[in-house]
């Protein structure tokens, strides 16, 4: 049974004596460790279940961006709000600390507030991602209230993204932005690295996701391939890094290992499967987001929480996929893990690999 420390009610302290190491988690700040008991490794995953959940509360959306990988249309559907608490309830029993809600637009729920108040009841800190439309002053409260983190994604031509931008300024809400990269927008990245709009100036961090080639538009060409593009991106990030405060999701694992210059102990690769799950509006969990055009889930309805993230098939192939990934003659393999286990076209490495027995092929 894990054990809390007895103090600062915003600072969580958890031991997994039975799994050989512990956690702190700042309910405030964000910050998180985890670290394993002397003489023991570092766990694979955590048996007890995720540290994190990324949930889609809706699959709703008006942006139409040629990117999502949810193909989120105004057709899309809401998670009720009864499931969610179904979510929350089991969430606190298995120690998850924090939430990623995401759609489709989730703020854009019709139950939005109600589902931001349920996830603080619970304990458990929720963040959201959002491309900025319906951010009503009602929202932007509950956000400064309540919200551990806020992202908001940037896209072309993006004067609408910092208009809605500027909204979160103007409540003292200290956003993220996403910045997907690809063959086409690392143009505009590196242009902002060399020369940083003004408009960054107010925000909390930088945080630039890899494409992904699923969803809407699948388009493999726009996969972020160019070499001599890639190291000078890489360049501007590290000689950036007084300048801007620059993160990357684990999807960009293979490249950041390669060339960013910073301490390993601060990434790790990808945690899908391992302390972190997906739950989409249908209430189906998997490990990863990026699952959802596949039948590899487990669905709440039927099982608990606990029983898919322990027993369910595709969630231990996809944990052994991540142990057994064929790159152990490469340097970086422990903090890399073989990249994405899932889509193998998002390595940035000269890496081939050859997966073992898990077909993850796109629909």
């Amino acid at each position: 049974m894990p054990k809390k420390m007895v103090g600062n009610e915003n600072i969580i302290y958890k031991k997994y004596a039975d799994e050989n190491y512990s956690v702190l988690f700042n309910k405030k700040t964000g910050y998180f460790v985890r670290a394993e008991d002397k003489g023991f490794p570092e766990p694979l995953w955590s048996k007890h279940g995720p540290e994190l959940l990324d949930i889609s509360i809706t699959n709703w959306c008006d942006q139409g961006c040629s990117f999502c990988y949810r193909q989120s249309t105004t057709k899309g559907t809401h998670m009720l709000l009864e499931d969610y608490e179904l979510i929350m309830k089991q969430a606190k029993e298995l120690d998850v600390f924090q939430v990623a809600l995401g759609g489709g637009n989730p703020n854009q729920h019709p139950d939005f507030i109600k589902i931001l108040e349920t996830t603080v009841k619970y304990g458990i800190v929720p963040c959201y991602t959002t491309n900025g439309r319906g951010l009503t002053p009602e929202i932007l409260k509950a956000t400064k209230d309540l919200c551990g983190s806020v992202a908001i994604s940037a896209y072309e031509p993006y004067s609408e993204f910092r208009s809605y931008l500027e909204k979160l300024f103007e409540y003292g809400i200290k956003a993220n932005v996403h910045f997907v990269t690809d063959s086409k927008s690392i143009d505009t990245a590196i242009s902002w690295l060399r020369n940083p709009p003004d408009f960054l100036q107010g925000i909390n961090s930088l945080i630039f996701l890899n494409y992904k080639p699923i969803g809407r538009k699948p388009d493999m060409a726009l996969l972020l391939k160019d070499t001599k593009k890639i190291k000078e991106f890489y360049s501007l990030v590290n000689s950036n890094k007084n300048v801007l405060k620059i993160g990357f999701d684990s999807c960009s694992i293979s490249g950041v290992v390669k060339y960013v210059n910073v301490n390993a102990n601060f990434y790790e690769g990808c945690d899908a499967g391992r302390f972190s799950a997906f739950v989409d509006e249908k209430l189906r969990m998997m490990p990863c987001s990026f699952m959802t055009n596949n039948d590899w889930f487990g669905d709440l309805k039927e099982n608990s929480m606990l029983d898919i993230w322990q027993n369910n098939l595709y969630f231990k192939k996809y944990r052994n996929n991540i142990l057994n990934n064929g790159c152990n003659s490469c340097d970086f393999q422990k903090t890399c893990m073989g990249g994405c286990p899932f889509i193998e076209e998002l390595s940035q490495c000269d890496w081939k690999d050859e997966r073992l027995g898990f077909d993850f092929k796109t629909k």
